[in-house]
């Protein structure tokens, strides 16, 4: 692993401009330096690189970062790779430290797979397999197709290569069982997928039997390096793709990938024999791609589909759902010559919120009127995990759904819990320059914080609470705060005599409305009204005497 002060002292050395100019041909724009956004097409500049904040970003796609991270995801690095592509660019001697769990990744899973690789060629069984399910040749060596033999061949294998057994064992190949005292191999008689991690490295395989065990696939235990819930089988494969396309399929197997690159979609992945979950989130915002979820329409198939829709929804992400029906699958389709077919059912797949929303109605029977309470209930429920937008224009949609008897949208009613994912600012819509401004303060002038937090919270804010939250929160890596930052039209208060002035006008403003909110409401009874008036009559008479009062 390579030491955090060494990484300290790289990006002390690097000059953002310097990295992102020798990729792109930059140009001069006030402070700051723009060009074409390389992430996604687009006529007019909207990428900004700003040498004052040592940060790129892009007002367009929301890309956006220092100097490793624009090496990361132009090159498709993963970050110690991207660190020593710099150092070396830069002539930096990186230092690496010498623990233990930190030691270069074995190679005993690369010669393994070799081995299985080599074997395949000779087990007729196994080809005879894999020729029925029309896999080529070349998808066998893209793929690096193996078979496992018996468990002995395999640990005698591991120890003519003078590859410890601990360190089989430790990387998930080899099982050992403490009340025998015997060690096992993990992939018996089996053909074997090998699973890479996003910068190709082999971290694990996939086996399935021919032989007839009852588990007809089994997947790597989990390992410092094998972690299922964050990998996608043929990542490595599908990433250059999944880029240019603007859009990955998701799959339940490993033979739906293979047939499916065979077949020209090349952005195919699998997860792996897992959902779809919260840790494979990061890897597929990389590039912002349209996802589709391509799965089996037995019930675990729909379930896991119902499940991955709800997560990316609420996440923010754009796609839609097939559903494959009559027991088919992407690699029968692409057998059997169906690949205009296939091509057909990507590009029209059902959103990711109707097919949530569908999928919650079908669970009920929508003649009973009880039946029919919870169904909206929980159709309700999830509408509230994504935007105040989003749940507006979904309602209707649920209520029509809901059947013959006329609900009416107005009964269904919505809370803006906000989603986890909030698109970035939109130019010139919601834009208030007085808050951005606030927000550009506590970016830069950290030290007036605790003035702002003594007259006022998030809430008061009518445009950008949330990126108010952020800042205040310290996550200045969020692309909504990077986008304020890079952004010379916004202008920080120059001092705390400026920023008094501008919260007393602000607040002066709030609480003037907020009193006539209270004099024309009929909700609330006399004595509470006439609290809040005198309250706020208080705190304005204050306010216009140049006194911020604390909440």
């Amino acid at each position: 692993m390579i030491d955090q002060d060494s990484i300290e002292a790289l990006k002390a050395r690097l000059d953002i401009v310097d990295v992102v100019g020798s990729y792109l041909e930059l140009k001069k724009a006030g402070g700051n330096f723009k060009a074409p956004c390389p992430f996604h097409d687009e006529k007019s500049p909207s990428f900004v690189v700003s040498p004052q904040k040592q940060i790129y970003h892009c007002f367009g796609c929301g890309a956006g970062g220092d100097s490793v991270k624009f090496v990361m995801e132009y090159e498709k690095l993963n970050y110690p790779e991207a660190l020593e592509k710099l150092a070396d660019n830069f002539n930096f001697t990186l230092s690496y430290t010498d623990n233990k769990q930190n030691k270069p990744r074995s190679q005993v899973m690369d010669r393994l797979n070799e081995w299985y690789q080599t074997l395949l060629t000779h087990n007729a069984t196994a080809l005879s397999y894999i020729k029925e399910r029309g896999i080529y040749e070349s998808s066998i060596e893209k793929f690096g197709i193996g078979y496992a033999p018996d468990s002995n061949a395999t640990l005698n294998y591991i120890r003519s290569e003078q590859f410890a057994i601990k360190e089989a064992i430790d990387m998930g190949v080899v099982g050992f069982e403490p009340s025998r005292n015997q060690t096992y191999a993990r992939f018996i008689e089996r053909i074997t997928f090998p699973i890479h991690s996003a910068n190709a490295s082999i971290v694990g395989f996939g086996g399935r039997t021919i032989t007839g065990h009852q588990a007809k696939y089994v997947n790597s235990p989990e390992t410092p390096f094998f972690n299922k819930s964050r990998l996608l089988y043929a990542y490595h494969l599908a990433k250059q793709a999944l880029y240019k396309k603007n859009e990955i399929i998701i799959t339940e197997g490993y033979l739906d990938v293979i047939m499916l690159h065979q077949a020209g979609f090349d952005n195919a992945v699998a997860t792996l024999g897992t959902a779809l979950t919260l840790e494979h989130l990061p890897l597929l915002k990389k590039g912002s791609p349209r996802v589709v979820m391509a799965y089996d329409g037995d019930k675990a198939g729909r379930a896991a589909a119902l499940k991955a829709s709800k997560l990316l929804s609420a996440s923010g992400f754009d796609g839609g759902v097939v559903i494959f029906e009559r027991g088919l699958d992407p690699a029968d389709m692409v057998k059997d010559g169906r690949v205009e077919e296939l091509s057909n059912m990507f590009r029209n797949t059902k959103p990711f919120i109707e097919f949530v929303l569908d999928e919650i109605l079908s669970l009920f029977d929508l003649n009973s009127p009880k039946e029919k309470e919870t169904c909206m209930a929980e159709g309700v429920s999830y509408l509230k995990s994504l935007s105040p937008l989003l749940q507006e224009e979904y309602k209707t949609y649920l209520a029509s759904r809901l059947g013959g008897l006329g609900i009416s949208p107005s009964l269904i009613k919505l809370y803006k819990n906000g989603p986890t994912d909030v698109p970035l600012m939109q130019k010139d819509k919601n834009k208030d320059m007085w808050e951005l401004s606030l927000i550009k303060t506590v970016l830069e002038k950290p030290h007036l914080i605790n003035i702002i937090l003594d007259v006022l919270e998030p809430s008061l804010l009518q445009f950008h609470s949330r990126e108010f939250t952020l800042a205040l929160n310290n996550q200045n890596d969020a692309p909504e705060l990077m986008a304020i930052s890079v952004d010379e039209s916004i202008v920080a208060l120059k001092d705390e005599e400026a920023l008094n002035a501008e919260l007393i006008t602000f607040l002066t403003r709030h609480y003037e409305r907020e009193l006539r909110k209270v004099n024309l409401s009929r909700d609330i009874n006399f004595e509470k009204k006439a609290f809040f008036i005198r309250k706020y009559r208080d705190v304005i008479a204050s306010l216009k005497q140049g006194e911020l009062v604390p909440l």
